[in-house]
């Protein structure tokens, strides 16, 4: 797996914050929290730790009362980070990412040795369905329209009333459908390889362009999949891109020709036949039409959009655009209306502002051409893809999590609901984030519900899980959202789960 440092401008991550021993603070200690609770503000930095109550405590109901009592945390022994067991370390390995491409392969592998056994027939005369209806289904699992379809149906319905359990399992599987994209594009290349080898096997009875067009059509393909695997779209993001995408529609192609070939030649007079009645009949021809379709949607809503940038330091640029937007969703923008696209949290205080913002942290060369030579406008598809986030109207209270430029994907969440909590960790943050994203976070946040901390300042990280776990209990939430870094995000889901906290923090496919 990349090293955190090779992640470039994902939406989902945040800026890489080194792992350093918990310092002595003075804190407050209520006894409960709740939105109405006062808390002193210094500056841009307001600090929250609620009560020193176990995680395995029965969780108390919210109240109003605001005493406190200003206690001295001792000085801390450094000490080495120490692991979580291996238990609930392969636990959020097999995550259901893994666990939906697990199926998938599985159903998909043993379909296709019982047709390469020969005891299953179907799948020999119809393996055109196979190849395509798993494409099919791979490219809508990353579809922008059908994604904010699932998560708008999931949260009009489920919000809030159902079983815990059961809205914890609708976010996972809303974040983890990618398991089934990667499940089902393998699964269409390995039966597209079946297809091709039976060709081969009966070229007496086959045409040469049939033949040709379908092992052009396995390198396309194999190509598109290959740019796709985590180590080249981490640490070679433009060559993912645009090999992904260009190899993408190149095989989309040549799949079309390869399938109206393969309609078209009559396998028992060796003869073309070429009748558009006859093609438009075959299920192949409707799965290629789906694909085609659900490819082109999104790019029919690009367009070229007037941007604002705000430098506030070298390591960050602010982008502010027209239009307010509901919480959760993430941006791709680029210079160029088709070539690499790279995605951004968005922040809005809600659908009827003006305005919206994307946090860029220099971490590539797109990024650090936004501070280098900062646009007057960029390209970017209307139609914004859904996150995670987008699943916190679900409950009915939670703690959103970020560092650093992981508030880009974060802060929305906490602007447009006063029911989540914000802890936000990154160093110097007024002055690398600039005064419109302190504005915004000192306008519309109570100092009840959000914890910033300036490790600068502070002279180093706080104990993350320490402050998770107790305003976990103070707070009475029912879920935690992670962004960041891999290090601080595996520290932080390890012990969230060792410590029995429901949570969703950054996904690294693979």
């Amino acid at each position: 797996m990349a090293t955190p440092a090779s992640f470039v401008d994902d939406a989902e991550k945040g800026v890489v914050v080194q792992e350093q021993e918990a310092y002595p603070m003075a804190v407050s200690l209520p006894s409960v929290r709740s939105p109405s609770s006062e808390l002193s503000m210094d500056g841009s930095l307001s600090t929250l730790v609620a009560s020193q109550t176990t995680i395995s405590e029965k969780k108390p109901t919210p109240s109003r009362d605001s005493s406190q009592t200003i206690v001295q945390v001792p000085q801390p022994k450094k000490q080495l980070q120490k692991r979580a067991s291996r238990w609930v370390r392969f636990q959020l390995w097999f995550n259901t990412y893994r666990k939906f491409f697990t199926a998938v392969m599985a159903f998909n592998l043993t379909g296709l040795g019982l047709a390469i056994a020969g005891v299953w027939t179907y799948p020999r005369d119809y393996t055109g369905a196979f190849v395509l209806g798993n494409l099919l289904m791979a490219i809508l699992m990353r579809n922008e329209l059908f994604g904010r379809f699932l998560y708008l149906v999931v949260n009009t319905l489920f919000a809030k009333w159902t079983p815990l359990k059961f809205r914890l399992g609708c976010t996972s599987v809303l974040q983890h459908l990618g398991g089934i994209h990667s499940g089902c594009a393998t699964s269409g290349f390995l039966w597209l390889i079946f297809r091709v080898a039976t060709i081969l096997i009966n070229h007496r009875s086959n045409h040469e362009a049939v033949l040709v067009l379908g092992i052009l059509t396995n390198i396309l393909v194999g190509i598109s999949i290959a740019s796709a695997f985590p180590w080249v779209r981490n640490t070679h993001h433009n060559v993912f891109e645009r090999h992904h995408r260009f190899m993408g529609w190149l095989g989309l192609l040549s799949t079309w020709v390869f399938v109206i070939l393969g309609d078209s030649y009559d396998l028992h007079t060796h003869s073309w036949n070429p009748d558009g009645f006859h093609i438009v009949k075959q299920q192949d021809f409707w799965f290629a039409f789906g694909m085609t379709v659900f490819i082109l949607i999104p790019w029919f809503t690009i367009r070229e959009v007037k941007v604002d940038v705000e430098i506030p330091s070298p390591k960050v640029a602010i982008l502010r655009f027209e239009r307010g937007m509901q919480q959760g969703l993430l941006a791709r923008i680029s210079r160029s209306s088709i070539m690499e696209y790279h995605a951004f949290g968005i922040i809005s205080e809600g659908v009827h502002a003006k305005e919206h913002y994307l946090i860029c942290g220099v971490q590539g060369d797109f990024t650090q051409s936004l501070v280098n030579d900062p646009p007057a406008h960029l390209w970017t598809r209307q139609l914004k893809f859904a996150g995670v986030s987008n699943t916190s109207t679900l409950y009915k209270r939670g703690i959103r999590v970020c560092t650093g430029t992981g508030l880009g994907a974060a802060l929305s969440t906490c602007l447009q609901s006063p029911d989540w909590y914000l802890i936000w960790i990154g160093s110097d943050q007024e002055k690398t984030f600039g005064p419109t994203i302190s504005n915004l976070i000192h306008k519309n946040l109570d100092p009840s519900r959000v914890t910033l901390w300036d490790s600068k300042a502070r002279g180093g990280r706080p104990d993350t899980m320490k402050l998770i776990k107790e305003i976990y209990v103070s707070w009475g939430a029912e879920v935690v959202f992670i962004t960041s870094n891999f290090q601080g995000n595996r520290e932080m889901m390890e012990g969230c789960k060792a410590a029995g906290i429901p949570a969703f923090g950054t996904l690294w496919d693979f």
